[in-house]
């Protein structure tokens, strides 16, 4: 047989090879998708060898959409568990608007919710203009609910709710317009999150009456989501944890501690083929994790086998190890194997390792009472943060609340095109920097605010001023940025007993007044300065 005979009918027998290999997979009970081989093992040590890819390094800015039917009430965060919380105000706000959650329960928001103005193209070039160099979207939270197309969870924006394939449109949008794509995956904690669904009144005329928490497919008869199994949703076939009647139990054991019922092996595989269908439909460049860790650890392995396909998947794809895994809480050695995330926080030191702060503008989920109080987070509080992130090392993944029909409010578009001006005129000082020797400079320094679990230090140091500076570099430049807006002069005291050759102040194209001074560099500032949130140095002959 000559060459070109050989190559044709090896091709022809390789998928005829790849579906006997599936069959025997799947006929000898074990329904798993295959991890891919590659140098990464499903161990903490093997994944240790694991180098932050440099498109992330650079990036710095990065926008979430942390979206799914939990916002269609726009009543806050963590609604599908607020609102099984007898007395609370979702609760409340649930009986008002739906009726009891024995009638009316989180999957029946799920049926409701449309998405019916959702534009990710819009959205898209409004963040890429704002300057952001990637784009998260949320996969599934603790509602459990997939936002994708999913073989392995019935309970998907596909098949109901929205009836679209919201990740692969926000895809599809990202790579338009030429940002890296990521999503974030919440669902393993559906297990002891919902337990609360469980429940029932302790008073009032529906005493007793359970929750739907415990429904089954075959109570579905005759309803609209007839032939879905609710389980498939809640996953409330279980005992309830210890504490489980204590609302703030499950904090304490969000590592799978603590008196927590341990999820079944079925649960741990199911939401493990959830995420490696997730990875490989639609090929992901960064995946968040709101996990101690990596999701299940240490009850389960899984998080670690998905770890592992991510990276190698990323290395087939690529021909080097593209991909971002973001986890939480982690301790030195799983540092070196994925991306530190800090939730609505900052360290504070320059850290060795790439690192993230996420937050959000508002509620994670969308709130409508922000937005009608105008409680948002404002554009110079964002790049504030953004700029003193980038001093430490780090990347900043911010939140903009979706509406449950998929568009943002009028005050969300102010704060970005806040951003969106700043970024403009200052965007170098941020992209493709590295951090100074000395992260900064003023009061702020002086009263920081430690780590709590996840993160949670935002906002409790002492804010900023226009005394507050921090520095960022990029070879032979070294970029100093005032934390507000300084008049008549700047007083640089870390560069005391330096030498700068040049100095400019970005956005300004006049000529600037400044002068080394055993006290530090000292800028005369113009009276009308480009930007009225924070002002950038470009200084030479430093670094």
């Amino acid at each position: 047989m000559n060459r070109r005979k050989l190559l044709k009918t090896a091709a022809a027998l390789v998928p005829a090879i790849w579906l006997r290999n599936a069959y025997l997979h799947a006929a000898s009970g074990n329904t798993n998708r295959f991890m891919a081989d590659g140098p990464f093992k499903p161990n903490w040590t093997s994944l240790q060898q694991y180098q932050t890819p440099g498109w992330y390094k650079n990036a710095k800015f990065g926008i979430w959409a942390h979206w799914g039917p939990q916002c269609q009430p726009e009543y806050g965060d963590w609604y599908a568990r607020g609102m099984y919380q007898e007395g609370s105000d979702q609760y409340n706000y649930h009986l008002k608007t739906y009726g009891h959650p024995s009638r009316f329960g989180f999957k029946d928001v799920i049926h409701e919710w449309k998405a019916e103005s959702w534009k990710p193209e819009e959205l898209l070039r409004l963040y890429k203009e704002a300057g952001a160099r990637y784009f998260v979207a949320l996969a599934n939270h603790h509602d459990n609910f997939d936002n994708y197309n999913s073989t392995y969870q019935p309970w998907n924006a596909v098949r109901m709710g929205p009836k679209k394939d919201l990740i692969g449109g926000w895809a599809k949008a990202a790579r338009n317009h030429g940002l890296h794509f990521g999503v974030s995956v919440h669902a393993a904690h559906a297990w002891s999150w919902y337990e609360v669904a469980q429940r029932s009144d302790k008073e009032g005329t529906l005493k007793g009456v359970p929750y739907d928490g415990k429904l089954t497919r075959e109570q579905g008869a005759g309803k609209w989501w007839a032939g879905y199994d609710p389980q498939d949703l809640y996953a409330q076939n279980h005992p309830l944890s210890e504490h489980s009647l204590d609302d703030g139990a499950i904090h304490r054991q969000w590592n799978w501690g603590n008196g927590v019922t341990p999820p079944s092996k079925e649960y741990c595989e199911k939401f493990y083929n959830r995420t490696v269908e997730l990875i490989d439909k639609y090929e992901p460049d960064l995946l968040y994790f709101d996990d101690t860790a990596l999701p299940l650890w240490p009850i389960n392995d899984a998080g670690l086998r998905i770890a592992a396909h991510m990276y190698n998947s990323s290395i087939k794809k690529h021909g080097s190890l593209q991909a971002v895994i973001n986890g939480k809480i982690l301790d030195e050695q799983q540092r070196k194997c994925m991306v530190w995330d800090i939730e609505r926080g900052q360290s504070n030191i320059i850290e060795p390792e790439t690192w993230q702060t996420d937050t959000c503008i508002g509620s994670w989920h969308y709130d409508k009472r922000v937005y009608e109080n105008h409680r948002y987070k404002t554009a110079e509080t964002v790049i504030h943060t953004l700029v003193d992130v980038v001093s430490k090392n780090g990347n900043l993944l911010l939140s903009i609340p979706v509406k449950g029909d998929g568009t943002i409010d009028s005050d969300e578009k102010e704060v970005v095109k806040g951003i969106t001006a700043w970024m403009k005129v200052n965007s170098n000082s941020i992209y493709d920097t590295h951090p100074y020797a000395i992260l900064g400079e003023g009061p702020a320094m002086q009263e920081t605010a430690a780590l709590t679990a996840q993160g949670f230090n935002e906002g409790k140091g002492k804010p900023f001023t226009a005394e507050d500076i921090r520095f960022a570099q990029k070879e032979r430049l070294l970029y100093a940025t005032t934390l507000g807006v300084p008049r008549k002069e700047v007083l640089i005291k870390t560069l005391a007993g330096k030498t700068a050759t040049r100095v400019a102040l970005m956005g300004y194209n006049d000529k600037l007044n400044w002068k080394n001074t055993s006290d530090g560099l000292l800028v005369t500032v113009p009276d009308k300065m480009p930007t009225g949130i924070g002002s950038v140095f470009e200084i030479e002959g430093i670094v």
